[in-house]
């Protein structure tokens, strides 16, 4: 038999088991994603190419149930993980918010996350996390003061659509682009 190359027959609990372990050991993950990688890989390894039949999906269901009761798969700790790294690349809450739904995180564990992610962040309560994300990509993308002071008056407005693109409102991305000015001077 062919390395990797499977036996025809149904899936096999042991079978989806390894799939899940070997998954998480590369990969943190949500428990819909797992639950998506597990059909995926029952779906494959039908020969008729059907999708998996019922009890399989029930074995997925129960086995992806185990693992989230178990703290192996945790989505808000996913959240956090996938928040925190986003917020350092300069993301915007409605951005961070819209991945992290993508992601099949619930829209009230991804605020929740969020918010810690700003909490962790800020020792100052007067702090802006979004005002603080825009400035990290106004650095990231070399916007703004951070040009070649030729550019400057003329992208300024293209610097703005940048940041609003990324989900910031018109008031942030003008006090992040003021903020880097006063610094850069």
């Amino acid at each position: 038999m062919v390395r990797g190359a499977r036996r025809p027959g149904p899936v096999t609990l042991a079978e989806l088991e390894a799939k899940a372990l070997a998954y998480l050991d590369r990969f943190d993950s949500t428990a819909s994603n797992l639950r998506a990688v597990l059909v995926r890989h029952a779906t494959r390894a039908q020969s008729e190419g059907k999708g998996p039949p019922a009890q399989v999906l029930a074995q997925i269901d129960a086995l992806v149930q185990r693992y989230s009761s178990s703290g192996l798969v945790d989505d808000s700790r996913y959240a956090y993980s996938l928040a925190r790294g986003l917020r350092e690349r300069g993301l915007s809450r409605v951005s961070i918010l819209g991945r992290l739904g993508a992601r099949g995180v619930a829209s009230e564990v991804a605020e929740r996350a969020l918010e810690q992610v700003d909490a962790d962040a800020g020792e100052d309560p007067s702090d802006n996390p979004e005002l603080d994300a825009a400035r990290a990509l106004v650095r990231r993308r070399r916007l703004g003061p951070l040009r070649p002071p030729a550019e400057r008056a003329a992208r300024r407005e293209r610097d703005l659509a940048v940041l609003a693109r990324a989900g910031f409102s018109y008031s942030v991305a003008r006090a992040a682009l003021e903020a880097e000015e006063r610094e850069e001077a």
